[in-house]
């Protein structure tokens, strides 16, 4: 059974998911859930945490609350940890946004350079004008890629040579299915929700545009027409790399935005919690009895602590999907970002033989390309 990282061919896997060793599970956890889930269930393990270990040693809660302050100092602690942690959230989310001010010369740089760049993909697409929501617009980008493949296969079917056929055909097959695989995810979905970034992901363009770089270099005895139809395939895959880099920027400030609303709802009960703890929870006798066996006291405290470590919780949890995506994304174009050392197994140089292993096999030593310490999706 082939390994997760790549295909039956060897090559690496057009989804995300499956390329990797990263479980399924932890990027799931990391990308698909839901944030607030994401950041309850920690909250949840420390609730549970501290009412286990204070069932596991009964007395030492109820005498160290007799002899000391230790909810007290807790508090305080707490306190200070929600004002000073929202507080770099808010000055790291206005560093990040700053981008958006500026003086009015380079807003209008901003402006000139998106709009030359929605005009050459107007042209690639051979439409009016790009379509303005960025799902639709990615959308237009993977119909183009898939087109131009299409259009590969049929420059192809005249060359005489059956192996080079083969490998080229090979090549623009396996395009086509995988921008028609991210055409069906994206159509109909809005921005601020990851669908759009995922399915975005799942468009392996560097791999792609590696293997499309080999072919031109290796096949030397094809016709204009083909050499044409490969060539404008390699420009639609190119446009595809900033694209998806200038949604995904977007999407990161989207994030952001959410994650200090969040940051600020979280916050206030987080203070509520932990000032009352500082002024009323000074003394054993303020919450006496038990509820299902648990001192109310030490219930109390548990609820406390997972309030108040709230507003990190959900820091943790932003911060999990971006730094996720981020990293995925590293690199834009063709480039194998990894820990291990692989330039052994790399044929850069390009001999024939090695090429058309290749092309044929998607070389299973380059497998690992989107690996977890991988930066090109």
């Amino acid at each position: 059974m082939p390994d997760a990282t790549e295909t039956s061919s060897g090559e690496p896997s057009d989804k995300m998911r499956e390329r990797g060793t990263t479980s399924r599970l932890k990027l799931r956890v990391y990308l698909q859930a839901n944030r607030w889930l994401v950041a309850v269930a920690p909250l949840v393990v420390i609730f549970c945490s501290i009412l286990a270990i204070g069932v596991f040693d009964p007395t030492a809660f109820p005498s160290g609350v007799q002899s000391s302050d230790p909810i007290e100092t807790l508090g305080q602690g707490l306190l200070t940890s929600i004002v000073t942690g929202v507080t770099l959230v808010v000055t790291i989310n206005q560093l990040v946004l700053s981008q958006e001010l500026g003086p009015l010369g380079d807003q209008r740089d901003r402006m000139e350079g998106e709009l030359d760049f929605r005009n050459t993909v107007s042209e690639l697409i051979d439409a009016p004008v790009a379509p303005p929501e960025p799902s639709a617009f990615l959308r237009s980008l993977t119909e183009a890629i898939e087109a131009r493949a299409e259009a590969l296969i049929e420059a192809v079917e005249d060359e005489p040579d059956s192996e080079t056929k083969s490998r080229l055909t090979t090549f623009a097959s396996e395009v086509s299915e995988n921008a028609n695989a991210v055409s069906g995810r994206l159509e109909g979905k809005q921005f601020g929700t990851f669908d759009v970034i995922s399915a975005a992901l799942d468009l392996n363009y560097s791999w792609k545009l590696y293997q499309a770089a080999r072919l031109r270099n290796t096949s030397d005895d094809v016709s204009d027409a083909t050499n044409d139809a490969l060539a404008a395939l390699s420009d639609a895959l190119k446009l595809f790399g900033p694209a998806r880099e200038h949604i995904k920027t977007l999407y990161f400030r989207w994030e952001l935005v959410n994650l200090s609303r969040s940051m600020f709802y979280a916050a206030l009960p987080a203070l509520v919690v932990s000032i009352s703890a500082i002024l009323f929870l000074d003394d054993s006798s303020v919450v006496t009895g038990s509820t299902l066996g648990f001192s109310n006291l030490l219930i109390v405290t548990a609820f406390v602590s997972a309030v108040s470590l709230a507003p990190f919780a959900i820091l943790a949890a932003y911060v999990l999907r971006i730094a996720t995506v981020a990293k995925r994304t590293l690199s834009i174009g063709p480039f194998v970002l990894r820990t291990e050392t692989r330039e052994d197994n790399l044929d850069w140089e390009g001999s024939d033989e090695e090429a058309d292993r290749s092309s044929e096999a998607g070389e299973s030593s380059e497998s690992n390309e989107s690996n977890e310490s991988n930066g090109s999706d």
